[in-house]
């Protein structure tokens, strides 16, 4: 497995790209971070074009069992987060080494 990307990392990544201060480029990705939580916690589904979607499930309460012991155990109801790749992503990242290329645009044919 890879490295794992930290705010750090993508906050210095945006002030490359996109030129702001690194201070303008960290408050930036806050405010994305914060948005996107804030509309989570909302119960709203947060959709990205061609990266995915996120949002939160309610799941019931069930009986589960203890691994060790097979004693049976309430789980109870919660709150999951949920995300869903989209199909753009999910063929990017099949591709693997071409991960980093720029998406393909819509109806242009595919490789094989």
């Amino acid at each position: 497995m890879g490295e794992t990307i930290t705010r750090a990392q993508l906050s210095e990544a945006i002030y490359q790209e996109v030129g702001l201060s690194r201070n303008e480029s960290a408050d930036l990705l806050e405010m994305v971070l914060g948005e996107i939580t804030d509309a989570l916690l909302k119960g709203e589904a947060v959709k990205i074009s061609s990266f995915g979607s996120f949002s939160v499930r309610q799941k019931g309460q069930r009986i589960g069992r203890n691994p060790k012991t097979g004693e049976e155990v309430p789980i109870l109801p919660r709150k999951v987060l949920v995300f869903r790749p989209s199909q753009l992503l999910k063929a990017r990242i099949r591709q693997g080494h071409n991960a980093s290329a720029k998406p393909q645009e819509a109806g242009a044919p595919r490789a094989p």
